[in-house]
């Protein structure tokens, strides 16, 4: 009695093992100290600040102030002692040492105001760490916890009935054979022993349609059986699968450091042991000289709040946060002002295929009855709709609402059944209907039959899923489905070679043939299909190794790993996985690929404003610097230049916010 027929093992199946709950970033945002602390801050300094400008009493301001101060700069102070320990002088300790000095002059609000915000930087940087975690986590929990294992297999589908037991998957073995009844996950990588089915693997290659499973294919796991039952051996350990390696990517990726980061931490360092030194030296070489302690102080606070670099923070971030709340309001969230600002380095783009570039939902492009006496497009197109109206497959969806949308009357269908890996059939008009795989169905010794291949091979060649509908046992015709190009996806891909000089890649898990239907419609040439997760890595690094600065624009899990290890992610909202909306760094929410062009052009608008802004602030800093060192500048006259320039430029990096920029980025894009 042959043990792994389906029927023998769909008896009794195992307990199910409770899911795998963890906070989410939401849940754990108030969990977070950093948060809590910059939270408190904020509301004693936001309760000070009108008090200490109606002129209140020092007392009743004054005690909040303090508050702001202790809450919102112990963190980062003690960062810097401890940092100290290690000879680095932290920045942070350096911004805390300038706002102390603000107070101690009598500038507690500007003093304050810095701390603030100092420590909403470090809250933010902690929940978006937060945020990354929870998203391998994500990730990880799309594996099974357990799998079904048969003991005493040897492989051998005849060889009798085998025992089951229930195990976690972690456990799972090379050599192990586990059954996955209809509906489960699969517990593991290996190749199927026995049985048939479709696996929806879009997790792993973002391939739309569930793929035909037969004895001697490949599986992954985590991706979802259909309607049939397999027995799969276990051909990789757990930590080995394609989603732990995914995961592994996304961490690796998600910590590394960009150039540009690591540059930025040595030119602090360096800046930070300046200015210290530079403010010591301002108090100590006049008391050398006999100047008077009281006015050595006040030259060297002086010196200290002209020299602070908050201009030059405020001329990077305005023109950044006011480019990410345009792109906001207009379909694009960017993650961070950081990221805004990569976008604009961008020189090469590559794409996904399925739920990115198209629409990623199968439709019916083409009617090919046979010629000769068969049916009329619209009876073939109604007998196969009938036919597959009880199914669910994403095929058989596609076929119905065709017939729909021409306002096509669907007799009813008897005798339904459906056969995984092959098709459907049933009673249609007391004709036996069968609707399906070419290579199943097709009869060989038909005489319409070599009519019916060619009809199916040029469909195929063209990149459409071609389908073959029998009536009797004859064949009638065959319909052909695609993914359909999203709505501008030509002119997106134009207006992105032209901002990057390159014609933008097409990296797709799907095969070549469906590959090359949108990428000739697209005019895209460089095609890699075919591409596992860890392979589309491979070619997104293997760009960067040459010196480009890739984006990709991705929406499933398995494009995940890519968008990590780019140097800019850019994730489709509507359908995009959770974890690809996590690991990217920004979200197209309404889908809309042509603001890909205009938010990369509203980015090099931004960018050209913070250079100009850091021009404007370097020549006040300077200016000012120099005029405390090399004459008399009154307290209150730096105060005026100082904040006067901080204004300055934040006024100037906030044009961006107009919707007139967005519209001139859009253009240009």
């Amino acid at each position: 009695m042959p043990s792994a027929a389906p029927s023998a093992v769909l008896r009794r199946p195992p307990q199910p093992s409770p899911p795998r709950r963890h906070p989410s970033a939401r849940t754990r945002l108030f969990a977070l100290p950093e948060v809590g602390w910059a939270a408190a801050a904020a509301v004693a300094f936001l309760l000070a600040l009108p008090l200490h400008l109606t002129g209140a009493p020092a007392w009743t301001w004054g005690p909040l102030y303090t508050l702001a101060y202790a809450t919102g700069g112990w963190e980062p102070a003690w960062s810097g002692l401890r940092a100290l320990k290690d000879r680095t002088l932290d920045v942070d300790l350096l911004m805390v040492l300038a706002a102390i000095g603000a107070a101690a002059i009598g500038q507690v609000l500007d003093g304050a105001l810095l701390i603030v915000i100092f420590a909403g930087s470090g809250a933010l940087e902690a929940l978006a760490t937060a945020r990354t975690e929870d998203s391998v986590r994500g990730l990880l929990d799309l594996a099974p916890s357990t799998a079904t294992r048969l003991t005493g297999d040897d492989g051998d589908p005849d060889a009798g009935p085998h025992a089951e037991e229930n195990v976690a998957a972690a456990d799972l073995v090379v050599g192990d054979v586990i059954l996955v009844r209809p509906g489960e996950r699969v517990g593991a990588d290996g190749r199927v022993l026995d049985g048939s089915s479709e696996v929806d693997q879009a997790t792993i290659t973002g391939e739309p349609l569930p793929v035909a499973k037969q004895p001697g294919d490949e599986v992954f796991a985590s991706t979802l059986n259909g309607t049939g039952a397999l027995r799969v051996e276990v051909e990789r350990d757990a930590g080995d699968s394609v989603i732990a390696r995914i995961v592994a990517m996304v961490a690796e990726a998600s910590g590394t450091k960009a150039p540009t980061q690591l540059f930025i931490e040595k030119v602090e360092q360096r800046y930070s042991v300046g200015m210290v030194a530079a403010t010591l030296a301002v108090f100590t070489v006049p008391l050398l000289f006999g100047a008077e302690p009281t006015g050595a102080l006040l030259r060297a606070m002086t010196f200290m709040i002209v020299a602070s670099p908050c201009a030059v923070v405020l001329a990077t971030m305005p023109p950044l946060l006011a480019a990410v709340a345009n792109a906001g309001r207009h379909g694009v969230l960017v993650k961070s002002a950081v990221v805004m600002e990569r976008l604009g380095e961008v020189d090469t783009v590559a794409l996904d295929k399925t739920g990115t570039l198209t629409e990623g939902a199968p439709q019916v492009t083409a009617i090919r009855p046979l010629p000769g006496p068969g049916p009329a497009e619209e009876t073939l197109l109604t007998w196969a709709a009938a036919a597959e109206h009880g199914s669910e497959h994403p095929l058989a969806r596609a076929i119905v609402a065709a017939a729909r949308e021409r306002g096509l009357p669907l007799p009813a269908a008897d005798e339904f059944t459906a056969a995984p890996g092959i098709g459907v059939r049933a009673t249609v008009g007391g004709a036996r209907i069968e609707v399906g795989a070419p290579a199943r169905l097709l009869p060989a010794d038909h005489p319409a039959s070599a009519t019916a291949g060619t009809l199916v091979a040029a469909l195929e060649e063209h990149g459409l899923t071609a389908v073959l509908v029998l009536r009797d046992g004859t064949p009638a015709g065959v319909l052909g489905l695609a993914d359909r190009l999203r709505p501008g996806a030509a002119a997106t891909v134009a207006s992105l070679q032209a901002l990057t000089g390159r014609m933008p890649m097409l990296l797709t898990g799907d095969t070549p043939r469906a590959a090359a239907r949108p990428a000739a419609e697209t005019g895209i040439v460089d095609v890699r299909a075919g591409l596992l997760p860890q392979d589309k890595v491979e070619a997104v690094r293997a760009q960067q190794t040459a010196g480009r600065r890739v984006l990709v624009v991705g929406d499933g899990v398995n494009d995940a790993p890519a968008l990590a290890a780019a140097h800019t992610g850019v994730a489709m909202g509507r359908a995009g996985s959770d974890l690809a909306l996590e690991t990217a760094d920004a979200v197209i929410v309404r889908d809309e690929l042509a603001t890909v062009p205009a938010v990369l052009t509203l980015s090099r608008a931004a960018r050209r404003l913070v250079v100009q802004n850091l021009c404007l602030a370097a020549v006040f800093l300077c200016g000012l610097v120099v005029w405390d060192l090399a004459g008399d500048l009154p307290l209150p006259l730096g105060v005026l230049g100082h904040e006067g320039s901080t204004v300055l430029v934040g006024l100037n990096g906030l044009r961006l916010l107009r919707d007139a920029a967005w519209r001139r980025a859009a253009r240009a894009g």
